[in-house]
């Protein structure tokens, strides 16, 4: 298959590029620097990508990352809500037109284990993008699926932030949820990953 990882530079996305590569398919990366640029805060980028790069099967957003955010911080969380939620419910519109028949969508929400200060704005998110992937599921056209991943803390990215990362899940078991939604039948599923594998929930 061909497939656009947006965020391919990222600790998720660099690592499902190379999962999707090691099992065969023709992966594009794009990102909001490199070849191929797409902004996830910016529709018109959105709809460009796949004016640049035509006959996709598949597209997976893993680009759509929201930092911890104050409740009471307006341009964060509003410019947080355009580009994780907006961004990616207008990516599914846009894609649902132009994949070939049967392709596949799939997007990122996530999970907090343990609620933190700043995570309303997540949780929001999150719980949106779920509830839109389960609903959008039932409009898809020319067998076209959209799922979601769910993962919660990477344990890469609790390193690089020096916490523990025997509290997250190492990004190569992130990244075989994605693998999961593009070569399985799944159709409006919710996948979370862990140490112990992939479920639907």
């Amino acid at each position: 298959m061909r497939i656009i990882i947006i965020g391919a530079t990222g600790t998720i996305g660099s690592e499902v590029a190379a999962e999707l590569e090691r099992g065969g398919h023709e992966v594009v990366r794009a990102a909001r620097g490199g070849a191929v640029r797409v902004d996830m805060d910016d529709p018109a980028s959105i709809d460009e990508l796949f004016a640049t790069v035509p006959d996709v099967d598949a597209v997976i957003c893993c680009a759509a990352s929201g930092k911890l955010t104050p409740l009471d911080s307006d341009d964060d969380f509003y410019r947080g809500i355009q580009g994780k939620l907006f961004g990616q419910v207008h990516l599914v519109r846009t894609a649902l037109r132009r994949l070939r028949d049967g392709g596949s969508i799939t997007v990122t929400s996530g999970v907090f284990e343990r609620v933190e200060t700043g995570m309303s704005f997540g949780a929001l998110v999150n719980a949106g993008l779920e509830s839109f992937v389960r609903a959008a599921a039932v409009e898809m056209t020319r067998g076209v699926r959209v799922n979601a991943v769910s993962p919660g803390w990477v344990a890469e990215t609790l390193e690089s932030m020096g916490r523990d990362g025997a509290d997250g899940t190492p990004v190569r078991d992130v990244a075989r949820a994605y693998v999961e939604a593009v070569e399985g039948s799944g159709q409006g599923e919710v996948l979370r990953p862990s140490r112990t594998g992939v479920r639907v929930v």
